[in-house]
């Protein structure tokens, strides 16, 4: 929700051991202690006026092409989503991690405030999630609705008479309830709360390397074969890393390994290299693109406006309070685009979204297109929630990916929960065990209602 280096599969063995060479792209980020994180580096949807260029046109012109920036973080998940974070999920690992991360947000200068530095603003806007829920689904999100309050989430279920009320400018049709989030539910700014994790980090002595993963390699002696029915484990000992303008690798040493690559997390643990009962379970995480369109309608939706999503998946917010909007929609697994490259298609707005959108919010028949960008989903197809905890074979090897579009909003509870494995080898803020590596081996999805 990122032109970085694009993972390869080359590498070379270092020492005695094996190499296994990662696909997709990413950075290791070098941190004191003897982690290393190879953290995410492909996006899901997003933008702002810090991380796109926007050309306004006139009404008879094609859409605007976003300019590229050289930042390392331009094509991130992070910068490129828009934002939103919600209590409204119908798993209760999830909803704990966005209370979690909604309590950490509202106290941010008390977690990543440095001394000296000016205090964080993430431009938070409270405006809330709106679930439009059909007849055929209606049981569905009551009953969901019931789980977020035993919760103790917030939320309001509004019948048709009740949403019309509030929001006068939504057409009914096809509207049975609504579910609306009261609390600690909206949207903020994506880049500033990435700066200021990386500014604290930098405070406390984290040493980040901005470079490509490669390969890892585990040494001969640290393979350890199974006993009776005990599986095969090994640890990583070195990484391989590209720097940037280099030809050589340079092997760094580590005691923890995150894989925190995002869209790519999945294809840096294929089996090229590592010895085939350490590649298994294979990871089910890929990217998938999104596309973001903004629009202008000076008629549209007024400064109540929640984050809306459509009975047909199909969602949109405000941008700012001079009549612009973010939306988007999933399209069907059959017509997945192709996430080699980040081009937009401005035809699945014109002729999948645009007429959804003027069927809910009328005003929107006269929307003008504004501009458009794409980004990556870290896609978990096996059950499209996040992976967290460690790996079942590589001792020292932890994971944090396939969040599926709720990477930003999760980040604060992911990485304490990834903290507390690693330091104290147990979870204890939340139990987020049912997240883990398991439930790939044993072939048991967790089922999550609310996938935007």
């Amino acid at each position: 929700m990122t032109g970085e280096e694009a993972w390869s599969n080359e590498g070379r063995g270092y020492a005695e051991g094996s190499v296994a060479r990662g696909r997709g792209r990413g950075q290791a980020a070098c941190c004191a202690g003897g982690a290393l994180c190879a953290r995410r580096s492909g996006g899901g949807p997003r933008g702002g006026p810090r991380h796109r260029g926007g050309l306004r046109t006139a009404p008879s012109a094609p859409w605007p092409r976003s300019a590229p920036t050289s930042s390392a973080y331009s094509q991130a998940s992070t910068v490129l989503s828009v934002g939103g974070i919600r209590q409204q999920f119908s798993l209760p690992e999830n909803i704990w991690m966005s209370r979690f991360s909604a309590s950490f947000l509202r106290n941010i200068n008390e977690h990543l405030g440095v001394p000296n530095e000016s205090p964080i603003d993430i431009q938070f806007q409270p405006s809330g999630y709106l679930f439009l829920a059909p007849p055929q689904s209606a049981a569905r999100l009551e009953a969901t609705v019931q789980l977020q309050r035993e919760e103790g989430v917030q939320v309001a279920l509004l019948s048709p008479t009740q949403l019309k009320a509030k929001f006068p400018w939504i057409d009914m049709e096809d509207v049975a309830v609504a579910s609306y989030g009261l609390e600690d539910e909206g949207w903020f700014d994506p880049w500033t709360l990435l700066n200021a994790f990386r500014r604290k980090a930098a405070s406390l002595g984290v040493h980040s390397c901005n470079g490509e993963v490669r390969g890892f390699v585990t040494l001969a002696e640290d393979t350890m074969p199974p006993r009776g029915p005990a599986l095969a484990t090994a640890r990583i000992k070195y990484v391989h890393i590209h720097m940037p303008d280099s030809l050589e690798y340079q092997p760094v040493a580590c005691a923890i390994v995150v894989n925190a690559a995002g869209a790519w997390a999945g294809e840096l643990l294929e089996a090229a290299g590592l010895p085939g009962e350490l590649a298994q379970p294979p990871l089910p995480i890929q990217p998938r693109k999104r596309y973001v369109y903004s629009w202008h309608c000076p008629d549209g939706p007024g400064f109540s406006c929640p984050l809306l999503v459509d009975t047909t998946g199909a969602y949109f917010r405000r941008d700012g309070i001079a009549g612009n909007y973010l939306g988007g929609m999933s399209p069907p697994e059959e017509e997945e685009p192709d996430p080699g490259d980040l081009s937009v298609d401005h035809d699945f707005f014109q002729e999948r979204i645009w007429p959804q959108l003027a069927r809910r919010v009328p005003a929107f028949a006269s929307l003008r297109p504004r501009g458009a960008w794409a980004g990556y989903y870290d896609y978990n197809a096996f059950d499209r929630n996040g992976v967290l905890g460690p790996h079942p074979k590589l001792e020292n090897l932890f994971l944090a990916a396939g969040f599926s579009g709720h990477g930003l909003q999760h980040a604060p509870a992911a990485g304490r929960a990834v903290a507390e494995l690693v330091v104290k080898g147990r979870y204890e803020s939340l139990d987020l065990s049912r997240l883990g590596w398991r439930r790939l081996v044993e072939g048991e999805p967790l089922e999550e209602d609310g996938v935007v």
